[in-house]
């Protein structure tokens, strides 16, 4: 078996980083604990192919399980940090649950992850889109991402 090359590398963290927003709102809506969630995710979903030959894409397990982990165990500060990039009168409890499972795996990644946070932005902003392909949403996560970056990794602007 031949080692992933670079963009294969890149979608597969990509497809971490929607499988985590996934896994996310499931814990939410279900309340099955992360435990549940991500061994259903890894068994399931990663790399499975279907009888209409459409095939899940293979995820980077590695970033999937830090971040949700990191979701989890730092959700209090990662929820504190999204309040304060949004505008007083949203906090993260009125918002969609499926922008708050993108903003609790970014925050994930941006405070206990290795790639830079502009990675970290724009990968979350394509998952908004993959979510939101026709709305403002994409717009209002790079906003509330650009904030959570500063406050996370100010050293990185």
């Amino acid at each position: 078996m031949s080692t992933p090359g670079k963009q294969d590398k890149r979608q597969m963290r990509a497809a971490a980083r929607l499988y985590a927003v996934q896994a996310l709102f499931q814990m939410e809506q279900s309340g099955q604990t992360v435990e549940t969630v991500q061994r259903e995710f890894e068994d399931w979903r990663f790399g499975v192919g279907y009888d209409e030959g459409d095939a899940l894409a293979e995820g980077d397990v590695t970033l999937f399980r830090s971040t949700l982990d990191t979701a989890v165990n730092r959700q209090a500060k990662i929820d504190q940090m999204t309040d304060r990039a949004l505008v007083a009168k949203w906090p993260i409890a009125r918002i969609d649950p499926t922008l708050r499972a993108l903003f609790r795996a970014a925050g994930a990644e941006l405070i206990g992850g290795d790639a830079p946070p502009k990675v970290i932005i724009t990968e979350y902003v394509d998952v908004a889109k993959a979510f939101f392909p026709e709305g403002r949403e994409p717009k209002f996560v790079n906003a509330v991402l650009d904030h959570m970056a500063r406050e996370a990794k100010p050293e990185a602007f």
